[in-house]
């Protein structure tokens, strides 16, 4: 039996995406198979993928040196357990880490911590608990206890409350660093851990800190779609969407960072967070700037020196668009509270995305597009909108399951 419910969605979101995997004109199942394949996607969305994924930089060390590396961290980890490292079969820079769980042999606490929805999905993936995390703590907590920690997946939980009677998901159990007063005593600089989890639901390691030059953690299908852009020594090539540049490192890597390679994002602190990757990494071929992907088309013909947006049409050897989506496919998600509106409100940015990616893509270039939704608007009707509206670009076979457009 499962450990978690399905997704938790709205109503309407739902049965939006239940008609878009159970439609008769696009499945090829009968209208059961595709019901029940449906209801096994979103059971699936609830709970962490089966592998930790891990990207070796290759930029300053080998893959077995790493790989011995990590052995060794996950070691002190957990000293009871043997965990393999194991190298992905096709990706030859991708380590995978076995998830354990979901464990139903942990005992529940009489002391309880409520967190966030967004916290809890990343204690599933292996994080202990930050303070901002903590929404509610049992009357009674006090550093050292051993804490029962649960997920308030419907956001109903007030903070600082001293129980919770609402929907819950347990995650597991800690021992609290710190005080259910010290926690909630209103001061904003504790940002620290507050409960560092000791038996999680499900055992993955955590990566705070560990190997930071060497190892990027990074999901399996982000790192798939640097693959398949292929970039090469000395080409210049554009990350549209690039925060926090976890593709845009990976692009350099793959380049052995020799050439030039563009990030765009127009929030500025998520910029700098490209620009601090790219400096851990040891790699000084990314160029990042604080701009919006949508204007990044220059209109008058003069050429800027300095090589800061806008670009000139016909600029870049490859294009990767890993387009702002409604994130229906990220995992672990136990809850999402987005309406319906708000799900299917980016089809539009995405267009405009690839109206300017079209253009400022070198003739035989390469554009991958992609997206970390599961929503036919966002992926399949958005590369057959494209391949209609620009007949210069053709759909490229490729191993992986992301899209790539050659111009």
């Amino acid at each position: 039996m499962s450990v978690f419910p399905k997704v938790s969605l709205r109503p309407e979101v739902e049965n939006y995406l239940k008609e878009i995997f159970t439609n008769q004109e696009i499945v090829s199942l009968s209208k059961q198979e595709a019901e029940e394949k449906f209801e096994t996607l979103l059971n699936h969305l609830a709970h962490p993928p089966s592998f930790t994924t891990v990207r070796v930089n290759t930029h300053l060390a080998a893959v077995q040196h790493v790989k011995n590396l990590l052995l060794d961290e996950l070691q002190k980890q957990f000293s009871e357990l043997n965990i393999p490292v194991i190298e992905h079969p096709d990706l030859p820079d991708i380590l995978l880490i076995p998830v354990i769980g979901p464990r139903k042999d942990i005992k529940k606490q009489q002391c309880e911590a409520i967190v966030g929805a967004q916290c809890g999905n990343a204690v599933l993936r292996g994080a202990h608990i930050y303070v901002p995390g903590i929404v509610s703590a049992s009357k009674f907590m006090k550093v050292g206890d051993v804490v029962s920690v649960y997920s308030d997946i419907k956001g109903k939980c007030k903070k600082g409350a001293k129980e919770f009677d609402g929907e819950k998901i347990f995650l597991g159990n800690g021992i609290s660093e710190l005080s259910r007063k010290e926690i909630f005593n209103g001061l904003p600089e504790l940002k620290g851990i507050g409960i560092r989890m000791t038996e999680p639901i499900y055992l993955s390691p955590s990566f705070d800190n560990v190997l930071p030059s060497y190892l990027f953690l990074q999901n399996l299908p982000s790192a798939v779609v640097t693959h398949v852009l292929n970039p090469q020594p000395g080409e210049k090539i554009l990350d549209m969407c690039a925060a926090p540049g976890g593709k845009t490192t990976h692009i350099a890597s793959l380049m052995h960072d020799q050439g030039e390679v563009i990030a765009l994002d127009k929030i500025s602190n998520k910029v700098e967070k490209i620009k601090q990757n790219a400096l851990l990494l040891g790699l000084n071929s990314i160029k990042a700037f604080c701009f919006d992907g949508t204007k990044a088309l220059k209109l008058d013909m003069t050429k800027d020196p300095s090589g800061a947006p806008p670009f000139l049409p016909e600029s870049f050897d490859r294009i990767l668009l890993d387009a702002p989506c409604s994130g229906m496919g990220q995992r672990p998600n136990m809850a999402c509270t987005w309406t319906l509106k708000e799900v299917t409100s980016y089809q539009p940015l995405q267009r405009k995305l690839f109206t300017v990616a079209v253009q400022l893509l070198k003739p035989g270039g390469v554009l991958v597009y992609s997206t970390c939704t599961i929503t036919l608007a966002e992926n399949e009707e958005q590369v057959a909108w494209a391949l209609k509206t620009y007949p210069c670009l053709q759909l490229q076979p490729q191993a992986f399951c992301n899209i790539t457009l050659r111009a």
